[in-house]
């Protein structure tokens, strides 16, 4: 039989139990409270200006309510001023090579790192590693030396190569999928006949679909916000990206920031509609890459 001072033992732990949950569940509600607001605040403040005039971003507080909720003025002017179609084009245009090179080039590089026994491949990989921890803002200099070595200064080519040649990432996503592909696959291959080049087309390259949309995410949204590669290398107003593009509404005298926040607004929107419809694709792309 049961003594009862094991049942009052038992009956005092589920009380206690019971009496720490709700502090545990306020504490993880309270966290994804303050996380919320950290991230949708700035973007309420951002909406809210976009459908300000002027008088009312000078004279109202951040997050004031407009007067005129249909207010489309400031994205009539973003979108035409501001040459967000133009921008649009351009980004678009890089997206597809630099996305496109960083597919071809990251799976090959980690197909041949990770099938193929050569001569100073620790190195490589010591180098990959060395690559990953040196801040890129130290390199710019000579970054930049090169580039207008080649003549590709106010080209839309300057930031898809730079783009497509400094994504470690990429690599190391692509190997760790890799490795994950038995090799008997290779050696079955092999002895049909087939050369390492079709190996990795036929067998290696459509078994890293994961892997691609993982990449292909993370490098497109990169790429999509970046400013400072945009703005550093390609100077004229007919190369502008959707981020170089905001930057003309701040002038010299003031920044007019409905019309910018207008303009950040459609920028937003892509990326948001990207995620919202890829979302399945980035989260199994991180979690089968986490477990191979």
């Amino acid at each position: 039989m049961t003594s009862p001072d094991l049942t009052t033992d038992t009956v005092k732990a589920h009380r206690a139990a019971r009496r720490r949950l709700p502090v545990g569940n306020a504490l993880t509600y309270l966290s994804l409270l303050v996380a919320s607001a950290v991230v949708l605040i700035p973007l309420a403040v951002v909406f809210l200006t976009s459908l300000k005039t002027s008088k009312e971003v000078g004279d109202g507080s951040a997050l004031s309510l407009p007067g005129n909720w249909f207010n489309v003025d400031n994205y009539v002017t973003a979108f035409n001023d501001g040459k967000m179609l133009m921008a649009f084009g351009n980004t678009a245009f890089i997206l597809v090579f630099s996305i496109g090179g960083t597919v071809i080039i990251g799976s090959m590089t980690a197909y041949a790192v990770d099938r193929f026994d050569f001569r100073g491949k620790k190195l490589v990989m010591a180098g990959f590693l060395v690559a990953t921890l040196v801040p890129s803002v130290t390199t710019q200099v000579a970054t930049f030396q090169v580039i207008n070595g080649f003549g590709l200064i106010d080209t839309r080519w300057a930031p898809i190569l730079l783009y497509m040649g400094t994504d470690i990432v990429s690599v190391y996503i692509f190997l760790q999928f890799i490795r994950g592909i038995p090799v008997s696959l290779d050696e079955a291959a092999r002895l049909d006949g087939a050369n390492a080049f079709t190996i990795y087309r036929k067998i290696i390259f459509p078994l890293l679909k994961p892997a691609i949309a993982t990449v292909v995410i993370i490098k497109g949204i990169t790429t999509y916000n970046d400013f400072y590669i945009p703005f550093l290398y390609m100077h004229s107003e007919d190369l502008g990206t959707i981020s170089t593009a905001l930057f003309r509404f701040k002038g010299p005298f003031g920044a007019h920031w409905e019309a910018i926040s207008a303009g950040a607004i459609l920028v937003i929107v892509p990326t948001l509609v990207v995620f919202l419809l890829l979302q399945r694709w980035i989260y199994n792309g991180f979690a089968q890459g986490a477990t191979k």
